[in-house]
């Protein structure tokens, strides 16, 4: 049986992050509802944390927050997976000019400061054969 292999990350995902200045050695409190979302995706799926953090730090955070039972492991490398959740995502659909509005408008759900701009270019040749 084929079990999938969900990457999920920690800050903004499963912690309260963006409500308090960014601190490298202190993550958030858990966010409401992250719990009920682990014990219920975890009947069917494989997690792993993925996050930049410090990972000791972040497994220690887990444990503390009795979520470890649900994690298969903790890691910092973009593993092959079925999925990946993340608040800083842009799913491609295949549209990179869509992409490209997309990262222009993109805003975290958290934020409360105005977001950045980010003034791409692209300049796309086309051959004979795509016209």
């Amino acid at each position: 049986m084929f079990t999938k292999k969900i990457l999920i990350d920690l800050d903004g995902v499963l912690n309260e992050y963006g409500k308090e200045k960014f601190n490298e050695n202190y993550i958030p409190k858990i966010k409401v509802g992250a719990y009920e979302f682990l014990e219920t995706l975890s009947q069917s799926a494989e997690l792993y944390l993925f996050t930049s953090r410090n990972l000791m730090l972040a497994t220690k955070w887990l444990i503390n927050n009795n979520l470890d039972k649900f994690f298969k492991d903790v890691t910092n490398v973009k593993l092959p997976s079925y999925l990946y959740i993340d608040d800083r995502t842009i799913c491609f659909k295949g549209d990179y000019h869509k992409t490209l509005e997309e990262i222009e408008n993109f805003k975290v759900y958290w934020i409360f400061m105005k977001p950045l701009k980010v003034n791409i270019y692209v300049k796309i040749a086309y051959s004979h054969h795509d016209i």
